[in-house]
């Protein structure tokens, strides 16, 4: 792992009207790791991904990725950095089958024809470079897919493109015991083969299986982002639920309050 983040975030606020949802947010997510995002539900998560791919612009703060100052101003932006986000909706379309929906809106073309040989093609050696062996058919139509097999397609659909960084949002809401393994599994993958990985998730058990940072937000604020190995389950939840954990010992990275400190007062009407 390189010691300079792929993307760091500096001082990042952002409000809606009088409504301040970050402030002076810090962040960092390293190559060929997996970064856990965690924070109760109104903590600025959601918010904190939009912002990063360039559906909300920032109010201040920098963005450097690969230790260089960028501009994200757009999804297109992040895009073009190769920022990709899989949301908890997934976005996929059931009438589709696997191969149209990793291409939907990006389609190979040759001439007027749509280039179906090429697409299947790119589709398959993207799905067997993560070594996904779930699917019978790349013709498939999403309707048919399981739970796990659907959020496959969608993170398949977010590397496809030559991505760096991929977001992904609550992957295993809702999914049974093995179909949760397998998407973890290639949540691991992702980062083994070089990506950094952000995850959103609520499940502490899947965050510490997979994850080797976990950034803290609490109202609005980032409280710690530190390396998993150096805090405990219990230190995670006094984090999200009181934005300090007294017993955090050392680990925090430079310019987090990874100490146990309290952040200070939200300001009024700051999301909670």
């Amino acid at each position: 792992m390189s010691a300079t983040p792929l993307l760091e975030l500096r001082g990042i606020d952002k409000s809606f009207g009088p409504v301040q949802v970050l402030r002076d947010v810090a962040f960092a997510a390293h190559a060929g790791e997996v970064t856990a995002l965690v924070g109760d539900n109104g903590a600025g998560k959601s918010t904190l991904v939009k912002c990063i791919s360039g559906i909300h612009p920032t109010d201040s703060g920098e963005f450097l990725f690969d230790g260089r100052p960028v501009s994200i101003n757009s999804p297109r932006d992040a895009a073009a950095l190769g920022i990709e986000v899989v949301y908890q909706d997934l976005a996929l379309c059931d009438n589709l089958d696997i191969v149209q929906n990793m291409f939907l809106g990006r389609e190979k073309r040759s001439g007027i024809v749509l280039d179906e040989p090429t697409m299947e093609q790119m589709a398959a050696e993207t799905l067997a470079g993560l070594s996904v062996r779930t699917v019978k058919s790349l013709r498939q139509h999403v309707a048919s897919l399981s739970g796990g097999q659907r959020q496959t397609v969608a993170i398949a659909k977010a590397v496809l493109w030559n991505s760096k960084l991929v977001i992904l949002d609550e992957p295993t809401a809702a999914l049974g015991v093995a179909q949760t393994a397998q998407v973890l599994e290639l949540v691991r993958r992702l980062a083994d083969n070089g990506l950094a990985v952000v995850l959103i998730s609520h499940n502490m058990n899947d965050v510490f299986a997979v994850s080797d940072r976990i950034a803290a937000l609490y109202l609005g604020q980032m409280v710690a982002q530190v390396k998993t190995t150096d805090i405990t389950h219990s230190q995670v939840v006094e984090l999200i639920t009181a934005g300090r954990s007294g017993n955090l010992g050392l680990g925090a990275e430079p310019g987090s309050n990874g100490t146990g400190a309290a952040p200070a007062d939200p300001t009024p009407g700051a999301v909670r």
